[in-house]
């Protein structure tokens, strides 16, 4: 399987780094390879429908802070729609204003008949229902599951392995920078802006954090779950939305007067979308601390199913991208045989 690679930062270089030390895993799996044929970022390129050495692509983007030695093709559509590959593995930044650049590149490759594979969280938080659409027109396959949970796999765990259970509602914790900042003002008595200033130097926040504590992050996540679980259709605008810019230090100590701590929780249900600062009782599932995520699944039969993991980082998102690539394959390899079989 032939691939092509938009972005190529933190996560566009995690998941290069996979694709080159997990070969075996493909072949022995499905047989086949698989090969990176492109891959830019904002102001370079590399294209080869040979393969390109993963190894070269990251030390170049080391060295010289570039992916490729030429500059980006002016017209991207063309390039996405012209080039030979089977997948898009879309990686660029969120933009939850437009969507863009990711809207565009993940539309055009499945107008163009080519699976996607995202971390994305701006076009499916956005345009949900018109680019699964698309692609069940296109046939070919949209996957997402480093856009909700990272390392968590709540969409294809929900949508997968549970798929005979009716599912109730799923609430958790989904933004580990938010659960960091509340974690350190209740162990260690920090005030909300030493905490955060400790989340930025340990990289968990950004410059300008407010896409995290503001609950931006969390309605982006609740939203594409409620459109892939609950077949909803909705924004992240939908959600109703308080994060945690709020929490001062006298809220950390009366929530521990009563043995409860603070978290930020999502639930989503076919008739509930909310993410806000909740009492939780101390040593409940959903008090976890750290940078952990959490996701409870209420479901008919199996009650509650709890999964546990950290939603960002380099590899713990290279890990969920890289399930959703072995996803595809076995599909695919399914699609080939029943084609097979009916010809025969």
């Amino acid at each position: 399987m032939d691939v092509l690679i938009a972005g190529f930062g933190v996560v566009g270089q995690g998941i290069t780094e996979v694709i080159r030390d997990k070969q075996d895993l493909f072949m022995k799996r499905f047989g086949e390879r698989v090969r990176i044929v492109g891959a830019f970022d904002r102001r370079s390129m590399a294209l080869d429908p040979s393969g390109l050495d993963p190894t070269e692509l990251l030390s170049r983007k080391l060295a010289t802070g570039q992916v490729g030695k030429v500059p980006v093709a002016t017209d991207i559509e063309e390039l996405l729609r012209e080039t030979a590959y089977d997948m898009l593995l879309e990686v660029t930044p969120t933009n939850i204003v437009d969507g863009e650049p990711g809207y565009t590149h993940i539309r055009t490759a499945l107008s163009a008949g080519r699976h996607v594979v995202t971390s994305n969280k701006g076009p499916l938080a956005l345009r949900f229902r018109e680019l699964t659409e698309l692609a069940a027109r296109n046939r070919v396959q949209l996957r997402f599951e480093a856009s909700v949970g990272g390392a968590m796999p709540v969409i294809n765990l929900s949508r997968d392995l549970l798929m005979g259970e009716e599912i109730a509602s799923i609430r958790g914790i989904l933004n580990g920078t938010c659960n960091f900042i509340l974690h350190r003002m209740k162990v260690e008595g920090y005030s909300f802006d030493f905490a955060l200033r400790e989340a930025q130097e340990l990289g968990y926040a950004e410059t300008d954090p407010s896409y995290d504590i503001d609950g931006v992050d969390s309605a982006c996540k609740l939203a594409i779950l409620a459109n892939a679980i609950f077949e909803r259709d909705v924004t992240y605008s939908d959600v109703v939305r308080t994060g945690i810019r709020g929490i001062n230090e006298e809220a950390i100590s009366l929530a521990a007067e009563q043995n409860k701590v603070i978290r930020l929780i999502g639930e989503v249900s076919r008739d509930k979308l909310e993410v806000a600062p909740r009492l939780v009782p101390a040593g409940h599932q959903l008090s976890i601390g750290g940078t952990l995520n959490i996701a409870q699944i209420l479901t008919d039969m199996a009650g509650d199913v709890t999964v546990v993991g950290r939603g960002a980082g380099r590899m713990e998102t290279a890990s969920a991208l890289l399930s959703d690539i072995l996803a595809t394959f076995k599909d695919e390899e399914v699609r080939r045989n029943a084609t097979r079989r009916a010809i025969i």
